[in-house]
């Protein structure tokens, strides 16, 4: 079943120096923009993450510090990048906890201002464990009867999770096909920033979700402790994690002007 779509969408996966997504950085990028009259464009780079490959990510992806150490850095790419997703909504395997999240530090990085707020974000993968609990390549192997024999090169990964979602509509008739009911279906719950350090409570205020202070309004939590703010903002925290809490200080700061 072909996508319905109001607006442009991009699948795309990367492959990291590693699996923290406030400190690794990008070494191969690829994305799949879908038109809504179904044009597909393909976009494959890989990128210098200027910081060495560990061993055990080139295990996985095969990308070493030789295979990058000509190729841009995210820098030299990340306008013609945010031009690229100008306007769209995203989908990809994972995407929602690791690839989004990496995706926006990298552009904080390099200063560039990208705001995704009013994106939709398609994850296949929960999508995928809400119907069946498996892994991008049993879900491929289920869903396509495909072997997926390039798995983690970021290609052949981001062109399995279009091929995935589009067979999930087939085989699920509750399934909307509609990218907002995706997105809707696909989240585990929304969240102030990417990487999930700042939720919403029943009321929609901005809480922790993680540490001594889980569940606990941010704006209280300053007021009663303002070292944790500092504690924060020193730590190994994601730069966009940062943001949005010194927002929410300045805001309440503000209100009291």
């Amino acid at each position: 079943m072909e996508l319905k779509l109001k607006r442009p969408i991009v699948f795309f996966d990367l492959e990291t120096t590693g699996v923290d997504t406030a400190r690794d950085r990008i070494v191969e990028i690829s994305m799949i923009k879908v038109m809504p009259d179904g044009e597909r464009i393909v976009k494959t780079r890989r990128i210098n993450p200027e910081m060495h490959i560990p061993e055990e990510a080139t295990a996985v992806h095969g990308i070493t510090d030789d295979d990058v150490r000509d190729c841009p850095r995210f820098a030299q790419v990340a306008k013609s990048l945010a031009q690229f997703l100008e306007g769209c909504d995203f989908g990809g395997f994972n995407s929602n906890r690791f690839d989004l999240p990496v995706l926006v530090e990298e552009f904080m990085r390099a200063g560039v201002d990208v705001n995704f707020k009013r994106r939709r974000f398609v994850d296949v993968q929960n999508i995928f464990h809400k119907m069946e609990q498996r892994t991008l390549v049993a879900a491929y192997k289920f869903y396509c009867d495909k072997d997926l024999t390039d798995a983690h090169s970021a290609e052949a990964d981001t062109m399995a999770t279009y091929e995935v979602l589009k067979a999930q509509l087939d085989r699920y008739p509750e399934l909307q096909n509609d990218i907002d009911a995706l997105a809707d279906f696909s989240s585990r719950g929304e969240t102030a920033d990417y990487a999930g350090r700042i939720g919403y409570d029943d009321k929609g205020v901005e809480v922790f979700t993680f540490g001594k202070y889980r569940g606990r309004s941010v704006e209280r939590v300053f007021e009663e402790d303002p070292s944790y703010y500092t504690w924060i903002m020193n730590g190994d925290f994601p730069l966009y994690t940062k943001k949005v809490i010194t927002e929410i200080r300045l805001r309440k700061k503000s209100c009291k002007q």
